[in-house]
C-alpha cells in the first residue's frame, strides 16, 4: 500500500478539537446515565460516577502524552502496539473499535425515539437507519465539513444543557437528594458503573484525530484539556439539578410501576414547566443536537481507528485506503455502518450500550499500561506535553478502570462473554491478515 493511499488531510484545530471531544460525549448526559439510578439510587450512581470522573481526568492527561508523542489515528492501537507489541495492540484496536462501532446504534435508536416522540407516524427503526446513512454521507465528504458541523451542535447541545440547569435548580430542593438514596446497597454502586461510564464514554476519540490536526503536538493537548473540563461540569450541574427536581425515582420512571426511561431531562422539565409548555418543547427540540452531536462524532473516531486497524492488516486493508479525493475512510465508514445498522436491528440498546463499556475499559486498561511500558522502553520519545503527578496519575486510572471492569464482568456475565467472543474471532482474523502479510514481504524480498 502506497502512502498517498492511507494519508489523512490535515485540516483540524483546538477549537474544532474541543468541538469533537465534547460533542463525542454529550449524548451521555441526555439520556442513558438516569438507568444507573435504577440501580444505585442517588448515593450509589453518585458515588460511581465519582471515582469514574477521576478515572478519566487522570485517564485524560496521561493518554494525552501519549496522543501529542504519537500523533496517529489508531490512537490507543499505535500506542499499545509500540509500547508493548503487536498483540497488545490487537487487543486495543479491536477494544478501541467494539466501543466506537457500538455506541452509535444506542444513540441512533435514542435519536429515532426522540423523533417519534414527535412524530408518532415515524418509525424508531426507520429513523435510526436514516440518520447512519446522513452523517455517515457527511463524513465521507470531508473531515474539515464534519468537523465544522460537529462544533455547531455541540454549542448548541452545551447551551442547551446549561439551560436546562438554569431552569431545573429554580425547582431544585436538597432533600430531593437523600430521597430513597441507596435503594440497593452498595451492590447498586457497583451495578451504577456502566451508566456512570456513559456520561464520558468516547472522550478518547481526540486521539484518533491527531493525525488530522494541524499542530498535534498543541492542539491535542487544548483539544483534551478544555473536552474533559467542559464535561465534567456538564455532569455534576446535570446530575444535581435533574435529582433535585423531585428525587431520583421521577427522573426514571414515567409513572408508578412504569418501565425505566433513558429520557431523563424531559422527566425532569415536565414535572417544573409541563409538558405542554412551549419551554419544555424548545429545549427537548434542542437536546436532540446532543444525540446528533455524538453520534456524528464517534462515527468520525470509529472510521479513524478501523482505518488504522486497516493500514497495518490487523483487519482486512480493504478498510484501510483513504479515498483520493475527500482523503476521508470511506470503506471504514462504510464497514462500520454495515455492522451498526446490524447491532441496531437487535433493539437490545442497554445491552449494546455495555457492551461499548467493556470495550472502553479494555481500552483503557491496555492504554495506562502501554503508558508505563512506553516511559520505561521509549525514554527517548519527544514528549511535547508529560503527564501531572506522574506515576500517580496513570497508576490511579489503571487501578480504576482494572476495578471497573472486574465490577462489569461480575455484574454482566452473558454480555461479557459475548465481548469476549468477539474479540477471539477478531483475533483469528488478526493472526490471518498478519500472515499474508508477512507472506507479501517476504515474496517482495525474494523478488528484489
Amino acid at each position: 500500500m502506497t502512502e498517498p493511499n492511507s494519508e489523512l488531510k490535515k485540516t483540524l484545530g483546538p477549537l474544532m478539537l474541543w468541538g469533537l471531544g465534547v460533542g463525542y460525549v454529550i449524548s451521555g448526559m441526555y439520556f442513558g446515565w438516569n438507568l444507573g439510578l435504577a440501580e444505585g439510587g442517588t448515593l450509589g450512581l453518585a458515588v460511581a460516577t465519582f471515582f469514574i470522573i477521576i478515572m478519566y481526568v487522570t485517564f485524560t492527561f496521561s493518554y494525552t502524552e501519549m496522543a501529542c508523542a504519537i500523533p496517529k489515528a489508531g490512537g490507543a492501537f499505535d500506542y499499545a502496539r509500540l509500547g508493548l507489541g503487536k498483540h497488545w495492540g490487537y487487543l486495543a484496536g479491536i477494544a478501541q473499535s467494539i466501543e466506537f462501532v457500538f455506541a452509535p446504534p444506542a444513540i441512533a435508536f435514542a435519536i429515532g425515539a426522540y423523533l417519534n416522540a414527535f412524530f408518532p407516524q415515524l418509525n424508531v427503526t426507520v429513523i435510526a437507519i436514516g440518520a447512519y446513512v446522513i452523517f455517515t454521507g457527511l463524513n465521507i465528504v470531508g473531515v474539515r465539513s464534519a468537523a465544522y458541523f460537529e462544533l455547531f451542535v455541540t454549542v448548541l447541545a452545551v447551551l442547551e444543557l446549561l439551560l436546562f440547569a438554569g431552569v431545573s435548580y429554580s425547582a431544585f430542593k436538597l432533600e430531593n437528594l437523600t430521597i430513597n438514596a441507596l435503594p440497593n446497597g452498595w451492590e447498586g454502586a457497583f451495578r451504577a458503573i456502566p451508566f456512570a461510564i456513559w456520561f464520558f464514554l468516547a472522550i478518547e476519540g481526540v486521539a484518533n484525530v491527531a493525525e488530522e490536526a494541524k499542530n498535534p503536538q498543541r492542539d491535542v493537548l487544548w483539544g483534551f484539556g478544555s473536552a474533559i473540563t467542559t464535561l465534567v461540569v456538564l455532569c455534576l450541574l446535570v446530575f444535581t439539578s435533574a435529582v433535585g427536581v423531585a428525587g431520583w425515582e421521577a427522573i426514571v420512571y414515567p409513572s408508578p410501576g412504569a418501565e425505566p426511561s433513558d429520557s431523563p431531562l424531559p422527566l425532569a422539565l415536565g414535572h417544573i414547566v409541563g409538558e405542554g409548555s412551549v419551554l419544555y418543547h424548545l429545549l427537548i427540540t434542542i437536546g436532540l443536537f446532543g444525540l446528533i452531536a455524538s453520534f456524528h462524532g464517534i462515527i468520525l473516531a470509529a472510521s479513524r481507528s478501523t482505518l488504522e486497524l486497516g493500514r497495518e492488516h490487523y483487519v482486512t486493508p480493504f478498510v484501510g485506503v483513504v479515498h483520493p479525493r475527500t482523503k476521508t475512510p470511506v470503506n471504514a465508514l462504510l464497514v462500520n455502518t454495515g455492522i451498526g445498522i446490524v447491532a441496531l436491528l437487535t433493539g437490545k440498546t442497554t445491552e449494546i450500550i455495555t457492551i461499548a463499556c467493556f470495550g472502553a475499559l479494555t481500552l483503557y486498561v491496555v492504554s495506562m499500561i502501554a503508558f508505563f511500558a512506553l516511559r520505561k522502553n521509549h525514554a527517548d520519545l519527544e514528549r511535547p506535553f508529560k503527564v501531572p503527578f506522574y506515576p500517580i496519575f496513570p497508576a490511579v486510572a489503571l487501578v480504576i478502570a482494572m476495578i471497573s471492569l472486574i465490577a462489569l464482568s461480575v455484574y454482566n456475565w452473558e454480555l461479557c462473554l459475548i465481548y469476549v467472543v468477539i474479540v477471539a474471532v477478531g483475533y483469528v482474523g488478526f493472526l490471518k491478515y498478519q500472515s499474508l502479510r508477512a507472506k507479501e514481504v517476504q515474496l517482495a524480498t525474494e523478488s528484489e
